[in-house]
């Protein structure tokens, strides 16, 4: 294992000291780059939702909305939700949020967001009925992969999950894994022989 890097019960590798990364107008005009891409993906994710619990769902939060391409596409959900650190604006007709743990949504997802959390046991205190994620798939086949590894980011990604620790820790969480899959690598393509980004859906177990 690399210097300043451990791993946690569940098996989820993690930065041990970080310093704060600044998520303001350079980030998201990274994000505007790649709108066009990001909107085929963002329609994928919805899809996703729907084939994954069987109906379009009544209301959804978007942690870390970016600049606001899934929540945009989600226009037949009734009620939409957003909360993100950056400051760019919330697309018209959804409500910004300042906590993700204020009220009930049946689906809340993270989509490329929960790698950078300076905390993940919150995911426990969610109130939901699902939780959608995607994250980059980490392998680490060896210290040099990882050393070279294009997701590695140090300070930006903090949390690095392969398919058994994003599940155990999910169970540990209160949740049920109801699918995983890499359907993002579909659009996110790295031409290599190994996936690239893990998607997965998971039911809170109180609910």
């Amino acid at each position: 294992m690399l210097d300043n890097y451990d791993v946690n019960e569940d098996g989820v590798i993690y930065q041990v000291d970080r310093t704060p990364f600044d998520y303001t107008d350079g980030y998201n005009n990274y994000l505007s780059k790649i709108k066009e891409l990001s909107k085929y993906n963002s329609y994928s994710r919805l899809g996703y939702i729907i084939g994954s619990i069987g109906k379009v769902p009544d209301s959804i939060l978007d942690v870390g909305y970016g600049i606001g391409d899934f929540l945009e596409a989600c226009v037949q959900i009734p009620n939409r939700y957003g909360h993100d650190i950056s400051g760019y604006p919330i697309p018209d007709g959804c409500i910004f949020m300042e906590s993700m743990l204020s009220r009930h949504y049946e689906v809340i997802t993270f989509f490329d967001s929960l790698e950078h959390m300076d905390d993940i046991e919150f995911v426990k205190d969610l109130q939901c009925n699902y939780v959608c994620i995607s994250v980059p798939n980490c392998h680490y086949f060896d210290d040099e992969w990882f050393t070279n590894w294009k997701h590695r980011k140090p300070n930006e990604h903090l949390w690095h999950f392969n398919e058994d620790s994003l599940k155990s820790f999910m169970k540990r969480m209160g949740y049920t894994c109801i699918n995983t899959c890499n359907i993002e690598d579909t659009i996110r393509k790295n031409n290599q022989p190994y996936s690239n980004i893990l998607t997965g859906i998971f039911k809170k177990d109180e609910y």
